[in-house]
């Protein structure tokens, strides 16, 4: 990535002591870049930010689930009880039980779900990893074509190949294949390619691209968990769509057509949410109709602790 851009400060006791570097993308109502910082329009790897645009690739391969069940398999779930049973439901729905699962053994996410699963004496399953709803979908949208199940993770499998071709369509770009941490393939886009994937999700009238963003809508805790950032920014953003991912990627589209897409450059998932919520107020959508500006604000706060007080912050800066 050439050019490193500063898009946060680290500052302790109003000392500026490190900094994060990045790049970050708005794309205005009718779809042109409103602005940018950083490089954009080079591939990086938006890791579980693609998780929606391949539940709409199983989406119209047939897959039918209930809306909850729809955002789960967008999701990068906690692990909370209802996550874990939900994943159960989608693989019940095909005749299949989390033996099928080739996500690899991992504790939930939320810190309050694994101590309950270590102090029970509980350890790690495939099912708890939070790429489980997606690997459930991916299983069932095998069973309803009738594809082998054995291999649903490899590239060449006709369930990753019509994703990849779906990705490629929202995009408008080409893409690397890469393996993700769950052991899907994992697709490259620019932050301009995976911020226009959002926003057709973001803007759909009708059909599969409509289901995948209202299900998002209106079950985001499904989508990560009770506790996360992200359910306080859909909750706070009337119509809008989001989905986080490993070594701070996010994107967010509305439904007015504005979207935005970032990354650092050293991955840290703590200012993830600090240049979201920079890039909203920058591109002035604090001030839309019915949009929660105090708690979008919040959800860009991120303290330094000294002695178990706060004494500085991580700020955005571009």
């Amino acid at each position: 990535m050439s050019s490193p851009v500063v898009v946060a400060e680290i500052v302790r006791s109003g000392f500026v002591e490190g900094h994060h570097y990045g790049s970050v993308v708005a794309l205005a109502p009718d779809g042109s870049v409103e602005w940018s910082v950083g490089a954009v329009d080079v591939p990086v790897l938006p890791r579980s930010c693609n998780k929606p645009i391949q539940a709409l690739a199983m989406v119209r391969l047939g897959l039918d689930l209930p809306p909850e069940l729809l955002a789960l398999a967008c999701a990068s779930h906690s692990g909370e009880t209802f996550h874990l049973e939900g994943a159960k439901r989608i693989l019940a729905g095909a005749g299949l039980d989390e033996s099928a699962l080739q996500t690899p053994p991992d504790y939930p996410l939320d810190d309050a779900a694994r101590e309950v699963v270590i102090r029970a004496g509980g350890g790690k399953t495939p099912l708890q990893m939070n790429c489980s709803g997606k690997h459930a979908a991916m299983l069932a949208t095998c069973v309803l074509n009738g594809w082998d199940l054995a291999t649903y993770r490899d590239p060449q499998h006709p369930l990753q190949q019509a994703i990849a071709a779906t990705f490629t369509e929202l995009t408008g770009e080409p893409a690397e294949v890469a393996v993700d941490g769950c052991g899907a393939p994992l697709l490259s886009a620019s932050l301009i390619g995976l911020a226009r994937a959002f926003r057709t999700l973001a803007v759909a009238e009708e059909g599969p691209e409509r289901r995948v963003a209202d299900a998002i809508r209106t079950h985001p805790t499904y989508v990560s968990g009770t506790t996360r950032d992200e359910v306080t920014l859909l909750t706070a953003l009337p119509g809008a769509i989001g989905k986080a991912g490993a070594e701070s990627c996010y994107a967010v589209a509305l439904p007015d057509g504005r979207a935005f897409g970032l990354k650092t450059d050293d991955g840290a998932p703590r200012v993830r949410p600090v240049l979201m919520a920079e890039a909203l107020r920058r591109s002035g959508v604090l001030d839309l109709p019915g949009v929660d500006a105090d708690a979008v604000r919040r959800t860009g706060v991120l303290e330094l602790l000294g002695g178990g007080k706060p004494v500085g912050e991580i700020r955005a800066c571009f």
